[in-house]
């Protein structure tokens, strides 16, 4: 019988799988898709999941990013923070998975190709089609399966309506090192340097409508991508997703598949790493209960300034004032970017 089965081999899933082989433990990764595994996502890591795969011995080629800068849909408005320690990383989603992948491989890692459909927990074990283990991590993604079929999944009431990220690369120098996030009144558009000739511009919205109709919101930043030739477009969402407790028994979720805000403050790699490295280090202990703690102890900020942010997102009123309210209090914005970095 092995110590871990991880349930998807995107980064929580193989993080968590190189924390566990390098404490000592047996650990497979059970992931159908073959690497590297792509996602619509704004690719840019903060400070603090740059230090975690440091600290995880995993190097990732990229663009530093020395900061964030907010703009309205003219760019008339603009404020700037840089981070306070370390610095940022426009990286590719997938050379953020080889990377991982190759560390993984370097440790003796098993990666199965495999999906799994039925978990079933006795008292001392899981069962996953047939394999044993210990314990078995979710790190199946936004819309675990694992979390619904365990009665995690906390359904979303009320008429506010989704949300989904929608992500294109663009074939142009980059023009800051700065991550940008271009408001409009119903989205936002977040630019993250990847290359010497490579953007990725990712849109957060509520509308449904196509890509090209979302990016026509920012005059500015349409005008800058007019002439560049663009990738096919990738989608994801809804993106709030809420789990009930990030531990059931002896199954623990992590990453995305442990409930998720919005993408608007770009942490969600950084919370799926940092507790990845809890989440073993409580297996470890034999107190994988206390996971469920140290979970929301590392998320507090995040869900705080996300909830935060998204609840004046969705006031009509308040959504086009959020830019010019950063230029205008620069140490409140400063503050806030020290929170995510």
């Amino acid at each position: 019988m092995i110590d871990l089965l991880v349930v998807g081999g995107g980064p929580a899933g193989l993080a968590t799988a190189i924390h566990a082989a390098r404490a000592g433990l047996d650990v497979v990764v059970a992931e159908p898709r073959p690497a590297p595994v792509d996602k619509a996502c704004g690719e840019g890591l903060m400070p603090g999941a740059v230090s975690a795969l440091r600290d995880l011995d995993v190097d990732v080629a990229g663009l530093p990013l020395r900061g964030i800068r907010y703009l309205d849909s003219f760019g008339a408005r603009q404020a700037e923070a840089l981070f306070r320690e370390g610095y940022g990383l426009g990286a590719r989603r997938t050379l953020l998975h080889e990377a991982l992948t190759a560390r993984a491989a370097q440790l003796g890692v098993e990666v199965v190709p495999r999906r799994v459909l039925q978990v079933r927990q006795y008292d001392t074990h899981v069962t996953a089609d047939g394999t044993a283990a210990r314990y078995l991590v979710a790190a199946d993604g936004l819309h675990s399966p694992i979390r619904r079929a365990l009665g995690l999944t906390v359904r979303q009431a009320g008429r506010r309506q989704p949300r989904y990220g929608l992500r294109r690369h663009y074939a142009v120098e980059p023009w800051s090192d700065l991550v940008e996030v271009h408001w409009s009144a119903d989205c936002e558009a977040y630019v993250t340097p990847l290359g010497p000739r490579q953007v990725g511009v990712a849109v957060l919205t509520s509308r449904q409508a196509p890509y090209d109709a979302q990016l026509a919101r920012f005059p500015l930043l349409a005008s800058r991508l007019r002439t560049a030739e663009g990738t096919p477009v990738r989608g994801a969402g809804p993106l709030r997703q809420q789990a009930r407790s990030r531990v059931s028994g002896r199954v623990l979720l992590v990453g995305d598949a442990a409930g998720y805000v919005d993408a608007l403050t770009g942490e969600g790699l950084t919370l799926a790493l940092t507790a990845a490295a809890e989440l073993v280090r409580c297996v470890r202990e034999g107190r994988p209960q206390a996971y469920e703690r140290a979970w929301c102890r590392l998320s507090r900020s995040y869900r705080l300034l996300t909830r935060s942010l998204l609840w004046a997102r969705n006031q009509p009123p308040l959504a086009p004032l959020i830019p010019p309210a950063a230029a205008r209090f620069p140490g409140l914005f400063q503050h806030a970017v020290n929170l995510l970095a």
